[in-house]
């Protein structure tokens, strides 16, 4: 029989985390490290990787690589592919974590719906959907040969529900059309995966309700009231679904949808 230590410890595992620069990226990269897997990091160019493993390396001690790619570029996402299956350093956990999010600064996104454009649609769903398909195609032959085998994608709690307009009233904010389907379709393909890659490879979804990063005091007290645990989430809350979901604790669960909102989907 394992400890809930030993099945936690992901030494010898390595972990592959898109949008990796991220907030919320960087919250899952450290997450991962502390308990032992080796990182590659994944964003688009321009974004600081190498700073953020070199202090990764420093605070932990794990072997971390970084890569730059714009996901939404399938050129791009083949290179991806192919760079990591000729590096030889093999893949255990895959972290779907890029998107274009509710704050993305797009044009024709983040407004009103008649103003949301097509292309703004189209590149919404090229990397919150399609690039995770991509990713998971491409990767496949390399998880199945793996030990513990995870993919999570990080969808949303607005890939289930439909956004309450009161909470966005007089804040400049908005809740773009292509996010929620993005989202949702997103959960749906994690169901789908979890089925074709099995026995090999378990797959679940972790769907954040709103994360605070400063939004509009209506917004955050509005969303507080909202929930039943009286608050925004933040990028901490989302570490132990993280390590739940990427180590041997959960290694009897696939096909989920996990919700760490607060209990905002309870109501």
């Amino acid at each position: 029989m394992s400890s809930i230590k030993e099945m936690m410890n992901l030494k010898g595992r390595r972990a592959l985390i898109t949008g990796a620069g991220g907030n919320l990226g960087r919250v899952i990269a450290d997450t991962l490290a502390e308990i032992g897997a080796d990182l590659a990091l994944v964003d688009r160019s321009g974004t600081d990787l190498q700073g953020q493993s070199d202090a990764l390396q420093q605070r932990w001690g794990n072997r971390v690589y970084c890569y730059h790619c714009d996901l939404e570029q399938q050129e791009q996402r083949n290179e991806l592919v192919r760079q990591l299956k000729d590096d030889g350093e093999g893949l255990n956990i895959l972290i779907n974590n890029a998107a274009f999010v509710g704050t993305s600064g797009l044009q024709g996104w983040s407004v009103p719906f008649e103003e949301q454009s097509v292309e703004t649609w189209r590149r919404a769903l090229e990397v919150n959907l399609t690039a995770v398909f991509d990713l998971c195609q491409g990767l496949a032959p390399m998880l199945r040969r793996s030990e513990g085998a995870s993919i999570i994608n990080i969808a949303s709690i607005y890939g289930q529900y439909g956004p309450d307009w009161g909470l966005y009233e007089g804040t400049g904010m908005s809740n773009p059309a292509a996010y929620g389907a993005s989202k949702g379709g997103l959960i749906q393909l994690t169901r789908w995966l979890a089925t074709t890659l099995a026995p090999d490879v378990r797959v679940n979804a972790i769907s954040p309700g709103g994360i605070f990063r400063n939004q509009p005091e209506p917004f955050v007290r509005r969303y507080a009231a909202r929930t039943p645990l009286s608050r925004m989430g933040t990028e901490d809350d989302m570490r132990g679904s993280v390590a739940y979901l990427a180590s041997d604790l959960s290694n009897y669960v696939t096909g989920q949808n996990l919700a760490v909102d607060g209990g905002w989907g309870i109501w």
